[in-house]
């Protein structure tokens, strides 16, 4: 209902307008059967609070902004479900912020325009630097996610790439797979994180005593299965011999195995695959996909247990965490 006022909730509870205020900003002395009463009233009339009137009340808003490149992606649209299920569950609610990977994108997101609307950001910077990250306001409590800028003096909260892909590969590589490809990466703006992954690929072929070449790295225009088909397909039609693929994501897995049954080589019997992000599709393509799969409850968890402690006042150096991952192993690269 538009135009619902405090002092209409009070009315129709038949209590003051302290006591709603009380129960709207959530004061531990107001009693069950008293707070019963006030939230049939707010939810009868549908009142929302004005966030601008309880952030003079209280200094906070309940609100805080999750932004990163892309919401269409899935690895993107899984962690903004396990952030807002678990922020919900601290009482509060989550404003998604696309910045498209682009520096006019991020630099809004740690500007002035979140100032007075939310208590705190988790951000996934793509393209801002660690130096212009340090020079950023310092207002708004941040917690920076992933292997992007991570300046010193603000919290990060990442998984170990560099191991979580010399696992894969390894497993590729226990598998008896000698050609491995890396598929995914970015042909131009190369990432942090293509990098990381890369390196522990190459690691893991060093360990096994293999050389790692240049030839056997397939890069894409761009993040998605459809460019990942074309350049895999590409690559195969020019004579690339290979007998595994680790990929960079699952969305280049996706369109890697496509590339594959289009040209008539069997998964994994001919050509192995591991993806990375453990996004719900992997267990149902055909085959499956074995896939590094990050904690990210653990992920979201503890970045908004670091906010949490950012808006409560702690004003320490920055926090670079790390979180767990496994690699989950499905039909296109089975367990060995």
């Amino acid at each position: 209902m538009a135009g619902v006022r405090l002092q209409d909730v009070a009315e129709l509870a038949g209590v003051s307008m302290k006591t709603v205020s009380n129960v709207v900003h959530d004061y531990q002395h107001v009693s069950p059967r008293m707070r019963e009463r006030v939230q049939r009233a707010i939810d009868e009339l549908g009142y929302r609070p004005n966030m601008l009137g309880r952030r003079l009340a209280t200094g906070r808003t309940g609100l805080l902004a999750l932004a990163f490149a892309d919401v269409t992606l899935p690895y993107f649209a899984e962690l903004a479900r396990r952030v807002s299920d678990l922020a919900e569950e601290q009482g509060y609610r989550v404003l998604l912020e696309q910045t498209d990977g682009t520096l006019e994108g991020e630099r809004a997101v740690v500007s002035s325009s979140e100032a007075g609307l939310v208590d705190g950001v988790i951000f996934q910077p793509s393209v801002m630097s660690s130096a212009e990250l340090a020079q950023t306001r310092t207002d708004i409590p941040m917690v920076i996610l992933g292997e992007g800028a991570a300046p010193l003096s603000i919290d990060r909260v990442m998984i170990d790439n560099v191991a979580a892909a010399r696992e894969a590969t390894g497993h590729l590589l226990a598998l008896g797979r000698r050609r491995i490809a890396f598929a995914g990466h970015e042909q131009v703006h190369f990432s942090r994180t293509s990098e990381l992954r890369i390196a522990g690929y190459q690691a893991a072929l060093e360990d096994a005593g293999l050389a790692a070449d240049p030839g056997l790295l397939i890069p894409t225009l761009a993040i998605s299965p459809i460019d990942a088909a074309t350049a895999v397909g590409a690559a195969l039609d020019a004579g690339l011999e290979v007998d595994a693929i680790m990929c960079r994501d699952d969305l280049a897995a996706i369109g890697a195995l496509r590339a594959l049954q289009e040209r008539g080589l069997r998964v994994p019997g001919d050509v192995a695959i591991t993806g990375w992000d453990n996004t719900m599709m992997t267990a149902v393509t055909f085959p499956s996909i074995t896939t590094i799969a990050p904690d990210l409850t653990a992920l979201a968890s503890r970045a908004l247990g670091m906010l949490q402690e950012r808006i409560d006042g702690l004003t320490a150096m920055g926090r670079h965490e790390l979180v767990g991952f496994e690699l989950v192993t499905r039909e296109s690269a089975p367990a060995v």
